[in-house]
């Protein structure tokens, strides 16, 4: 029996999971296998990175819309791999710009080998990915993965560009992070929608779901960085006020400040640079 990958290092499943969890046992023996596809000195790395990186929420949006939509197929499944390899190296790559060195409570492939080699297992990573996704016989699924591969590594682009930048409005952050994070969710619930043949009008009613949860998983993610705890969600914080990423919980303090509390708080932030 193929090993299976984490899900959760707490073992505790959430609902959503534990619905699809036999259609989630064939995405894990999925990532599996493209390991194997990769040179046999590059395997062991990419292995580690498959044990340690995401919860598998882009394979399961993947497959619930399968589901609410017609029958969950082979392609289902294959979409959902494709997502989450190409979330693998957007973390990998994420860990490398804000120098974490945990996830999932255990080392980042940055701090295990170093950026250099990390980045390459990112980009090798993504290119296996849009490699992948070219076994579908439809141009529209290979295309639609291709953009929304593009999008989100254009919104980390623009998203380091505005670091420190004090004019950064809300309407900028939520732009930002629905390409760097929502592009993915969206992909995932809109292309499972589409392989299930559905009318224009639920694709694009599951592509708004999509983008709309993906959004809100990122302003979780954005306070989870301001507040959690590193214990208990096993993976480096307090980066990115460190890093000068000005997130919505920030952007709402600095609107809501008085002039001198917002005199302070902008000096504070731009002294870390």
């Amino acid at each position: 029996m193929a090993k299976k990958f984490k899900i959760d290092p707490e073992g505790a499943k959430p609902l959503p999971f534990t619905l699809v969890e036999q259609e989630l046992d064939k995405v894990e023996n999925s990532l599996r296998k493209q390991v194997r596809h990769f040179d046999p000195g590059v395997e062991p790395y990419i292995s580690y990175i498959c044990d340690t990186a995401g919860k598998r929420i882009r394979p399961t949006l993947s497959i619930l819309v399968g589901g609410a939509t017609g029958q969950v197929t082979s392609d289902h499944i294959k979409l959902g791999t494709i997502l989450e390899l190409i979330h693998m190296a957007t973390l990998v790559h994420d860990d490398i710009i804000d120098g974490a060195s945990t996830r999932r409570k255990v080392l980042t492939a940055n701090s295990k080998w170093g950026d250099g080699l990390a980045v390459l297992l990112g980009d090798a990573l993504f290119s296996h990915a849009l490699m992948l996704s070219t076994e579908f016989d439809d141009l529209v699924l290979s295309r639609a993965i291709a953009s929304a591969s593009r999008d989100v590594c254009q919104g980390e682009i623009l998203q380091t560009q505005r670091r420190f930048d004090l004019t950064l409005t809300r309407q900028d952050y939520f732009e930002l992070i629905e390409m760097k994070t929502g592009a993915l969710f969206a992909a995932a619930t809109d292309l499972a929608a589409y392989l299930s043949g559905v009318s224009t009008e639920v694709r694009d009613a599951m592509r708004d779901f999509g983008m709309k949860l993906g959004t809100a998983y990122q302003i979780y993610d954005d306070c989870l960085d301001l507040v959690g705890s590193e214990e208990q969600f096993g993976k480096t914080l307090r980066t990115d006020l460190e890093k000068g990423k000005l997130t919505l919980p920030m952007l709402y303090l600095l609107e809501e400040a008085g002039d001198t509390q917002r005199d302070i708080l902008q000096k504070r932030i731009i002294q870390q640079e």
